[in-house]
């Protein structure tokens, strides 16, 4: 197997690595408490999906 016979320069390699960035959470707006809530989910907030009530929610109150 070959092996490169030159070293590739600092900057060929950070132009490489550039595209490993982080993305942002897609949210959604709840249509019952209109939180923000990631799709697909039960929201944490008020315990509904799919505009049904599928979780008790408990609040902490301090």
């Amino acid at each position: 197997m070959a092996n490169p016979t030159h070293r590739h320069t600092r900057s060929r390699r950070d132009k490489r690595r550039a595209n490993w960035k982080g993305q942002n959470p897609t949210l959604v707006e709840c249509p019952e408490c209109k939180e923000m809530k990631l799709p697909h989910r039960v929201c944490a907030q008020c315990g509904t999906y799919d505009k049904k009530k599928v979780l008790e929610v408990v609040s902490k109150e301090l």
